[in-house]
């Protein structure tokens, strides 16, 4: 996910989301770690028997509820306190810091020890930064307006000349240049908000962004919204992880914490409270072969569908990863 967002929009919008669990061999633990080296006692976080979580602000559906990631609703805020939970460490002793998504995924300094923020896996940052093992997988989605004229699209052949956009220096921007290779430059947002305008103004065909944001885009924020399809997976799923500053001597203990609520079903509870089932198409290369993905679906030929629950609130759209 990126930088995001303008605007403000605080509705409670039914939404379709299914999710799957990262799988357990995409962890990316640095170091190995021990239920004895990953308590609040032997932890090196950043304040003694604290631990500093990071996000960015404001932070979104079908993420974090009503801009408040201490709340302990949202899928990324209830993972957060169920791996402070296997730490060790109880609800009172997290603290939550906000960090725009372009300085998380930078070298430096960093003012947390780990940050939750839709921020996918990539080979390129984790030259500057650590990740955890996967807590989530994303497929790329191209959502429009129903008077566009890619709305009847249904495979990505019909994209080729159409005019889209995603946020800078996302994995969906990454997606356009990469897969869809559209014959017009793609648009560059800040913000999703500002991409969503945009697609209101005409300015561009559709966007590009993650699954579970599709769904709250076109569901909550365009009244005409209609999401085209998922893009197909290519290679491992992208996965979303939890950012620790590089070389930081906490990745392994978070890692294990991930793969822990993974293996026992702690992940699947939280998709299932904050994400609930849905379809949506998987564009083939051509016409002729679209598919539609069940939840739970094997990413390598179907793909998750998604959005927050109809108990969700939250200020505008979460940012892509």
């Amino acid at each position: 996910m990126t930088a995001r967002r303008t605007g403000a929009l605080a509705l409670a919008v039914p939404l379709l989301l299914a999710a799957c669990a990262a799988p357990a061999d995409q962890s990316t633990s640095a170091t190995q770690a021990t239920t004895s080296t990953c308590s609040p006692e032997t932890m090196a976080t950043r304040t003694p028997g604290t631990l500093t979580i990071a996000t960015d602000d404001p932070a979104y559906a079908p993420w974090f509820a009503a801009n408040d990631p201490s709340n302990r609703k949202g899928y990324e805020s209830a993972v957060a306190y169920a791996v402070a939970g296997k730490l060790g460490f109880s609800a009172d002793k997290v603290t939550w810091v906000r960090v725009p998504f372009n300085s998380v995924v930078q070298p430096g300094d960093h003012q947390f020890d780990f940050d939750v923020n839709e921020v996918s896996i990539t080979e390129e940052r984790r030259k500057a930064v650590d990740f955890s093992s996967g807590y989530y997988d994303i497929a790329q989605t191209v959502i429009t307006t129903k008077n566009s004229p890619i709305a009847k699209a249904t495979s990505i052949a019909g994209l080729k000349n159409a005019k889209l956009g995603a946020v800078v220096s996302s994995t969906s921007y990454t997606a356009i240049t990469n897969q869809i290779k559209p014959s017009n430059a793609p648009a560059v947002f800040d913000t999703n908000d500002a991409a969503v305008q945009a697609l209101k103004n005409g300015q561009v065909d559709g966007i590009v962004v993650d699954l579970p944001t599709a769904f709250y885009m076109t569901g909550a924020q365009l009244s005409t919204g209609v999401i085209v399809g998922q893009l197909p997976q290519t290679g491992n799923a992208e996965q979303l992880g939890a950012v620790l500053p590089k070389g930081s001597p906490l990745t392994g203990c978070v890692s294990q914490a991930i793969d822990a609520l993974r293996a026992d079903g702690t992940l699947a509870k939280l998709e299932k409270t904050w994400l609930s089932d849905g379809v949506a198409p998987v564009l083939p290369e051509t016409d002729g072969g679209a598919t539609t993905a069940p939840a739970g679906a094997d990413p390598a030929t179907t793909a998750p569908a998604g959005t927050a629950s109809a108990s969700t609130t939250a200020a505008g759209a979460a940012s892509p990863s």
